[in-house]
Formats: C-alpha cells, structure tokens, sequence
C-alpha cells in the first residue's frame, strides 16, 4: 500500500498536479523544474513556476525574460491571449537587447491577431497587432522574426482591407451608392498593397456604372489595366477600347 501511494504521489507531480513553487530551494530549482514541465506539456504546474520567479527574481536577473517568455507560452496555451501578450512585450520592452526580444514581439502580436477572429467584429486587437508587426520590423528587420512579422502584417492588412470591402458591399446593397464608394475607396487608400485593392476597384466602376459617373468609371478602369491586368473580372467590367 505505501509503495502504490508513493508510486501515485510521483505520478501527480510528474503530470503537475501537485508542483509546488514555494517547495523549491532556490530560483534555479525552480526555474529547471518549472522549464521540465513546461516541456512535458504541464502549462498549468509551469505557469505557477513561471509566475512566482516573476516576482522573485531581480528585475536584471538573466533569468527574468526567459521566465516572462515561458510564462506568456503558458498563458498563450491555456487561452489567455491578452494576458500572453502583455507578458510577450514586457519581455520586448525590458530587455530589447536580449534574443527573445525579436520572437517575443512576434508571438505579441500573434497572441493579439487571435483574438480578432472575424473581420465584422471590433478590429482593435486587429490594429495593435498591426502595430505591433510594425514595430518589430522596424526594431529587429534583420531577424528570423521580422521576416514572419512581414506575412502575419500582410494577412491583417488584408482582413482590414476585406472588413471595409464587405461594408461597402453592405451600402452598394441598400442602395447608398455614396457610402458604399467611401468604403471601396477607403480599402485602395488606406490598404493599397492588399490582395483585395483590384477587387475594391471593381466595386468601384460597378457603383459609377450605377450613378452614371462615366469619367470616374473610365478612369477606374484605366488604372485597373494599369496595375492588374491580370486581375480576374477585368476583362468584363472594363473592356478593352476598340483599337482605332
């Protein structure tokens, strides 16, 4: 029986059930314990580790961002995207110097990026994520992180850009042809390198067809065979001139 019982107590801390931080000695201990469950997949024991080395640790404690780092994974894994990203760039803003600087922004904006799922829903998470590439391309451009930053950037840009398109195809619907051509315009002006930019030109001759706007449609097309002339679509919204 006292073998089973001891046999069962091994068990539960190694899943984590029952890691204690306050039972540790030393930082050390606690940090090589807190860093084995975290690689056994134990984010709940890491995280209490992570967490009180946090407050434990001097502020220039070489240990003190790989903590921070650890513990936003952990926070990241269990769901908590706002608290992983507050953890994320503090380890950015405290230790810009340091090797987890770079990949710390990433996951930053990473972590904000998830929770704007939908691009009809607030896009605030959306714009600090932006923000956030942003600033990582701009501090670290050289790094392994920034050239990830370039696509997660691009892929926002374009959920922008469609949160617009689809609003001005919600006006085009009711008729509010004004509106509608704010928000296709609002997509070529504010999100010009994004993959929907031609489709948002479409719109746009479509509506002028509509209002009878000859010059703004002619003009519209114009550009569109200027820089997507390739773009699907193009040929039967805007055809070709007859050749003199």
């Amino acid at each position: 029986m006292a073998v089973r019982y001891a046999v069962a107590t091994l068990l539960l801390i190694g899943c984590g059930g029952g890691f204690r931080p306050e039972s540790f000695p030393t930082p050390e201990a606690l940090f090589a314990a807190s860093v084995q469950q975290f690689e056994a997949g134990n984010c709940g024991a890491a995280v209490r580790g992570f967490a009180q080395l946090t407050r434990d640790l001097p502020s220039r404690d070489p240990r003190m961002p790989e903590a921070r780092f650890y513990l936003a994974e952990c926070l990241s894994d269990d769901g908590d995207h706002l608290g992983a990203a507050r953890e994320f760039r503090r380890v950015a803003d405290e230790f810009p110097d340091h090797a987890r600087a770079p990949a710390a922004l990433l996951r930053a904006g990473e972590s904000l990026t998830r929770m704007w799922r939908r691009p009809q829903l607030d896009p605030t998470h959306g714009e600090t994520a932006l923000t956030v590439y942003r600033e990582l391309l701009t501090r670290y451009p050289s790094s392994d992180a920034a050239r990830v930053a370039q696509r997660r950037a691009l892929d926002l840009v374009d959920r922008f850009a469609t949160k617009d398109l689809r609003t001005g195809d919600f006006y085009f619907r009711l008729r509010a042809y004004d509106s509608a051509i704010l928000y296709y315009r609002s997509v070529i002006q504010q999100w010009p390198d994004s993959r929907r930019a031609p489709d948002a030109l479409l719109r746009l001759v479509a509506t002028y067809d509509r209002l009878g706007y000859d010059e703004e449609r002619r003009e519209t097309c114009e550009h569109l065979r200027r820089f997507y002339p390739e773009h699907p679509g193009l040929d039967a919204r805007c055809p070709a001139p007859l050749a003199p």
